[in-house]
């Protein structure tokens, strides 16, 4: 028996390869499905079942293109209503995979349709939990993305929620190992732990959640307590995830390597966003007018999600060269399949082609220490956690993730500045802010973190696992 957990950072999801005697069985699988044949292919064996712990709500699953490659059927647990083929289980259908077997326990209340998976080894004993996003290390899903207003509320689903843990999680042995679908960095829970393999044992001990003594009540204020708004392309990933989608591979196919004047003609005719996917240090030393950055090696695919609002929006990118495939798949991770081409040769060909481009003024911590007297205007682009565990006195909350809804706040002529915990999301912040005509933004470099090394005065800091 094998088991391998394939972690992709950018979301925060764990999809895994199961082999046991030549077969093999997927479960939530990513987008781009090729490395799972591949590597079914060079073991000798065959992928057999494509197992969905439930409709994923941050990503594009890659069941429909595994199974039209594979023949593997779809197998989703109760209440699933895929509009493809697919096998929908009963609450304990047992499906044999070599010389093991994985058990579908039904565990309705992140999704009602949430399913986990209790693999049973050759002997027969309880081995693994496949748990979807019903149990995370140190959480259980959040109980609102599935919610319909006209009959059931989030309160409703905790509830169900509650009853599903404690009838068939918390009776497995502590031995048990639990595979998540998701760890820290995920939208999906919200106090992931960063560790991506543990035990029942372990929550037990650890997980708020899993409390022997607690009440339904409790458990029901507790998991709906500070519960963020979910980002705006959940909604869109779920109905991919449910009526199928296009093989990734034609999206990348399709996407056109551009030269500068080619891709300029493009921007202007399409009315195409300009992303720029380089580090943030060199999207400030000089990047396209107009551009919007988001760096492929931050949190690329969520960040995106939450930022760009239509996903039907044409996209031409500017990435690092070589990065151009994993650009366009990544976006497509995420349901953003509109990659139209991408600048070939990157940002220095559009310098040699002469054309005009931009920067993004910067100010280092120390620097702005020597201002603040002033009276400048300073914005915290950080997440509300984070702004609460400690920042600068007088300094306003301005989150990245709800940037829309603070146009207002930022000042039209005079200068202000902007900082994130690092330097990664108050460049994206402010390139977004540039794109909007706010030319007066400036961005302060190393963000919080270096300004916690200067004398600026700051709130007395909370630890930010007490903060509710």
């Amino acid at each position: 028996m094998k088991i391998e957990q394939i972690y992709t950072g950018c979301l925060a999801q764990g999809a895994y390869y199961i082999e046991s005697n030549g077969e093999v069985a997927i479960i939530d699988p990513l987008r781009e499905v090729q490395s799972y044949i591949d590597r079914a292919f060079h073991e000798g064996a065959s992928i057999k079942y494509i197992f969905e712990t439930h409709f994923h709500a941050d990503f594009v699953s890659g069941h429909v293109t595994l199974a039209e490659k594979t023949g593997a059927p779809i197998v989703f647990g109760p209440n699933a209503n895929p509009t493809f083929k697919a096998h929908i289980a009963a609450d304990g259908d047992v499906f044999t995979i070599g010389n093991i077997t994985l058990t579908v326990l039904h565990t309705p209340g992140h999704t009602m349709e949430s399913t986990c998976y209790l693999l049973k080894d050759e002997n027969g004993k309880d081995h693994a939990l496949f748990s979807g996003d019903t149990l995370f290390l140190g959480d259980v899903g959040r109980p609102d993305l599935a919610q319909k207003a006209a009959d059931m509320t989030q309160e409703d689903l905790a509830g169900i929620l509650y009853d599903s843990l404690r009838t068939k999680i918390m009776p497995l042995a502590d031995d048990v190992i639990v595979y998540p679908a998701h760890g820290a960095g995920s939208a999906c829970g919200k106090n992931l732990s960063k560790e991506t393999v543990g035990t029942i044992g372990e929550q037990k001990a650890t997980n708020y959640a899993l409390r022997a003594d607690m009440t339904k009540e409790e458990f029901i204020n507790e998991v709906t307590d500070g519960l963020l708004p979910p980002p705006a392309y959940f909604p869109m990933n779920v109905r991919l995830n449910k009526e199928g989608y296009e093989n990734v591979e034609n999206i990348i196919a399709e996407a056109q390597a551009l030269d500068a004047n080619a891709f300029e003609a493009a921007a202007q005719e399409t009315e195409a966003l300009i992303l720029d996917v380089r580090h943030q240090d060199d999207f400030s030393n000089g990047h396209i007018p107009g551009s919007i950055f988001i760096g492929i090696d931050g949190q690329f695919a969520p960040w995106v999600g939450a930022l760009i609002l239509d996903y039907k929006q044409p996209i031409l990118l500017v990435t690092p060269e070589g990065r151009e495939k994993e650009t366009i798949t990544r976006l497509a991770r995420v349901g953003y399949d509109q990659t139209l081409g991408y600048l070939n040769g990157g940002f220095e060909a559009w310098k040699k082609a002469g054309k005009a481009n931009d920067t993004l003024n910067s100010v280092t911590a120390a620097q702005l220490e020597t201002l603040l007297p002033e009276g400048i205007h300073v914005f915290d682009v950080r997440k509300p956690g984070e702004y609460a565990s400690e920042h600068i006195d007088n300094v306003p909350s301005t989150p990245l993730d709800f940037i829309n809804e603070h146009w207002a706040e930022f000042p039209k002529h005079d200068s202000f500045y902007v900082h994130c915990a690092g330097g990664y999301r108050s460049v994206i912040a402010a390139s977004i802010l540039k794109a909007r005509g706010y030319h007066n933004v400036i961005d302060i470099k190393g963000g919080f973190a270096a300004i916690r090394q200067t004398g600026i005065k700051t709130t007395a800091y909370v630890c930010p696992s007490t903060l509710k």
